[in-house]
């Protein structure tokens, strides 16, 4: 309250000080009446504010009338309303400064007026404050309420946006401009007009236009009408003041916006006062539809049409003849005889006068107002005049003819207050479509020929040019016909997608190419041609990003998201189990083996029976025992600490040994993997793409086009100057591998791009509808079906067994063939063995060795004598029976 008070306070000074430096003035006229039969008990003093300039004398003079009229009605009531008027130039601070004056100097207990919202805005606050009722023309903010403000006005706005949406639901327009000239707008009624949009199978705002209003030169007008000539669509819905309209029209004529093939919609904020403009405005209008306030014809309304002709024609014999009263001087006219009976009763139920309450009581009173007026039933409830009439649906025809072609709602619904307003939506859209008779309306242009949305818009798409992966998009030229031929599996997408939706969608498929054929620019670029306007969609392997997500509109994805990385799949070796370890550690490791078992021998034989026996036993043990630490399955107990010690240093050295080697070999085993930033390695990617490298943060990388660069950089490697591995869209990888799966396969996906869609503009309607369709198609899975189509049916290496086998990050028997060999070969060896050193074979066997022993001493004994017969003196005499059966 205090903030409110403060303000009033500013404007209350700011006034005063204009009107002290008389740049605020005007003339006061009292209006007499012929009251001289009665005696008047009790004076109201009601101001009234209007343009003069424009029509408000007209206005002003059905006030004088329904004065007159009701007073001569009247003439016993012991009150009458004395008028003072002024001029507020159609401005709302000489408004608010006649306002003050009203309060100040003449001290009035109501004020009629404020044809303009601006002017509402202002005096609904300065009737707040001084409590007394504002009765006005125009709507003020519905963002704050105002006791004392009183809408005489005839509007109802939800059903006049559910008529428009009616009528672009009839004629099945499907992208429209919604062009306004008041910022006040955007609270309430173009936000009700875009939802009401949304809830029909048709129609979509396209573009909301609001760079021009009454203060525009013609210079911006015309540059904002060209503005939207631009954008292709020829179907306007124009919410603009009576004010404007005539402007707006005239430049549209001069730029050829009248034409046949163009729609316009006008609300009623304009057409009710169509009758009251020029006649050059009103041909400038041909064909334009529009909604107009219902008056019902009455003789009273012909009286009162007849009276204001003779008066203005005495005033002046060259004004031009008022052909229709405009709704707001009816209006104005009803809420004059309102208030005149309001103030009657308000004075009989308040014997005192001048109170502080008496314009709540007066505000009571005229709420409280209930009669047949002009206009139909005359009620304000919550503070503004309830709609008892339906809106007439009129087309402009000739000069300055209008021919009425509907209602809306009908009447007999309006009457019944029967249906939800979805449920008046359908059924008033069939009252429409049997109502109106299309071949009797006029379009701009002079046109009897109904226009179909395949006039008002004709989707120019652009599609990419490719060089590689054309199965997406291939763009061919027929030189001998002159034609282009689009396809591809994303054509196919978006002609199932498109083909489905409930409204039909004309369309032709431009390639984004330069003069030779080759792509115009980069992807990039393709879309924002999108924002320019110079296409209306984008089809094709379109990634959606955040960048592009400023500028246009995209549907959900039809493809995979995320990057991966492609790899050529490792050279089949069945001795791979030998290749974590390199040959010298192999080596190493076995010497060591042995070397290790030795020396545990040595320490452990004097005093560890265990390591005693014979040589075959000792020799067994010593192996047995060094391997057996591989799995620390060991069961000799040592006994010496020395030997302990080094068999923990070797347990610790077998258990990293190992470890290193069951790791290694298990990435070996699983798909190729590549360190992407270790040296000497390049990562490829695909020229113009995402720039995924630069979020991947890799440095050596090298671009690539089509599938055989592809093969050819993937065959080469890294160290012949090719790549390691390939990183793109994992759409990208399915086609490649859909030819060359068995040479090639994909690692290290990650979703950091979110798949492919469909381009549209801002706002269009169409996102959500294909989308839609989009989502059916996946859930139907006739998306899988064209992926087989043109991906899985053009390679000879994919079949239904490739399709079923294990994962190739799975290691199978195949790969450990080797190892498995080595084993059953040992398992050979020993078994062989066994056999031979059986009971059958053991008594030979112990012959054999015994035999062995002999001849081993023979030799000794031999070796000995020849030493001795070397050496005479110190010879010991050897047998001569042992010298012979050593010579023996």
């Amino acid at each position: 309250m205090e903030c409110r008070g403060l303000r009033q306070a500013i404007i209350l000074s700011f006034v005063t000080f204009c009107c002290l430096f008389g740049h605020l003035s005007a003339d006061i006229e009292k209006l007499n009446y012929d009251v001289d039969s009665i005696m008047v008990e009790d004076q109201v003093h009601v101001g009234v504010i209007l343009d003069m300039e424009s029509k408000g004398k007209i206005v002003l003079s059905c006030i004088s009338m329904a004065l007159s009229d009701f007073y001569h009605l009247h003439n016993n009531y012991s009150t009458r309303i004395v008028l003072y008027s002024k001029d507020s130039k159609g401005e709302p601070l000489p408004a608010l400064s006649a306002a003050l004056d009203f309060l100040e100097n003449i001290k009035v207990e109501a004020i009629i007026g404020a044809p303009k919202r601006a002017e509402a805005n202002l005096l609904a606050e300065l009737g707040e404050a001084a409590k007394i009722p504002l009765m006005s023309l125009s709507p003020a903010r519905t963002d704050n309420k105002y006791p004392f403000f009183v809408e005489i006005m005839r509007a109802d706005e939800a059903a006049e946006v559910k008529g428009i949406s009616a009528i672009i639901e009839v004629f099945k327009w499907r992208d429209v401009i919604l062009l306004y000239d008041s910022k006040e707008y955007e609270r309430d009624f173009i936000p009700s007009l875009v939802k009401s949009f949304q809830e029909i199978t048709h129609g979509s705002v396209a573009y909301k236009s609001s760079n021009i209003a009454s203060s525009s030169s013609n210079e911006e007008i015309t540059a904002e009408l060209q503005k939207l000539i631009n954008l292709k669509i020829k179907v306007f819905v124009v919410h603009v003041s009576h004010f404007f309209a005539p402007r707006l029209f005239l430049n549209a004529k001069k730029l050829g916006m009248m034409s046949e093939g163009y729609a316009w919609i006008m609300t009623s904020t304009s057409m009710n006062f169509l009758h009251s403009m020029n006649l050059s405005v009103i041909e400038s209008m041909q064909g334009v539809l529009g909604f107009k306030s219902s008056i019902p014809a009455s003789i009273n309304l012909h009286s009162l049409a007849s009276r204001l002709r003779r008066k203005f024609y005495m005033e002046d014999p060259n004004m031009e003849a008022i052909r229709e009263l405009s709704a707001d001087g009816i209006w104005a006219y009803d809420a004059t005889w309102a208030l005149a009976e309001a103030v009657e009763r308000a004075r009989v139920k308040n014997s005192t006068t001048r109170s502080s309450k008496d314009g709540a009581v007066l505000l009571r009173e005229i709420l409280q107002t209930r009669f047949k007026g002009l206009s139909g039933e005359i009620q304000y409830v919550n503070g503004k005049l309830i709609p008892s009439e339906p809106f007439e649906i009129v087309n402009v025809i000739g000069k300055g003819e209008i021919k009425r072609i509907g209602f809306w709602p009908c009447k007999e619904e309006v009457k019944s207050g029967k249906g939800s307003p979805q449920q008046q939506l359908i059924h008033n859209g069939r009252n429409l479509a049997s109502t109106i008779d299309l071949e009797r309306i006029i379009w701009p242009g002079g046109s009897r020929r109904e226009l179909s949305s395949s006039e008002t818009l004709k989707l120019k798409i652009g599609v990419p040019v490719r060089i590689g992966f054309k199965e997406l998009v291939r763009v061919e030229h027929d030189l001998q016909t002159n034609t282009t031929h689009v396809t591809g599996f994303s054509i196919d997408v978006f002609k199932a997608a498109i083909g489905a939706l409930p409204y039909e969608v004309p369309y032709e498929f431009i390639p984004f190419e330069d003069a030779n054929g080759n792509p115009a620019g980069t992807y990039n670029d393709l879309v924002y041609q999108v924002y320019l306007k110079k296409y209306d969609a984008v089809v094709g392997d379109v990634t959606i990003t955040e960048n592009r997500s400023q500028y246009v509109d995209f549907t959900i994805p039809y493809t995979d998201l995320g990057v991966g990385m492609l790899v050529s799949n490792a050279k089949e070796n069945m001795w791979i189990f030998f290749k974590p370890l390199s040959t010298y550690l192999w080596l190493t490791s076995a010497a060591f083996f042995i070397l290790t078992s030795f020396v545990v021998w040595i320490i452990e034989r004097p005093t560890n029976k265990e390591f005693r026996g014979t040589v075959e036993e000792q020799i067994g043990t010593l192996f047995w025992f060094s391997f057996s630490t591989l799995v620390f399955a060991y069961t000799e107990k040592l006994s010496n600490n020395l030997a302990k010690f080094v068999v923990i240093i070797w347990v610790f050295v077998v258990l990293i040994l190992s470890s290193s080697y069951t790791a290694t070999l298990a990435s070996m085993m699983t798909v190729k993997q590549i360190e992407l930033n270790s040296r000497g390695n390049y990562i490829g990617y695909q020229s113009g793409s995402l720039g995924v490298l630069v979020n991947l943060n890799l440095k050596a990388a090298k671009s690539y086009r089509s599938e055989e660069e592809y093969i050819d950089a993937l065959s080469k490697g890294s160290k012949n100057g090719g790549v390691s591995g390939i990183i793109d869209e994992v759409p990208y990888i399915n086609i490649f591998l859909a030819k060359y799966s068995a040479d090639y396969s994909m690692i290290k996906t990650r979703a950091i791009t979110n798949g492919f869609a469909f381009v549209f503009p801002k706002g269009s309607k169409l996102v959500h509808d294909v989308s839609r369709q989009i989502e059916r198609l996946r859930q139907e899975e006739k998306l899988l079906e064209m992926e087989k189509t043109w991906f899985r049916e053009k390679t000879t290496l994919m079949s239904v067994e490739d399709m079923t086998q294990s994962d190739p990050n799975t290691i199978d028997l195949y790969d450990f063939r080797g190892l498995f060999l080595i084993s059953g070969a040992s398992l050979a060896i020993s078994l062989f063995f066994f056999v031979v050193l059986s009971t059958r074979f053991r008594n030979l066997f112990q012959g054999l060795m015994q035999l062995i022993r002999i001849e081993l001493q023979r030799f000794r004994t031999f070796f000995s004598y020849i030493v001795c017969n070397g050496i005479e003196q110190n010879c010991m005499q050897v047998p001569t029976q042992v010298i012979v059966h050593a010579v023996h």
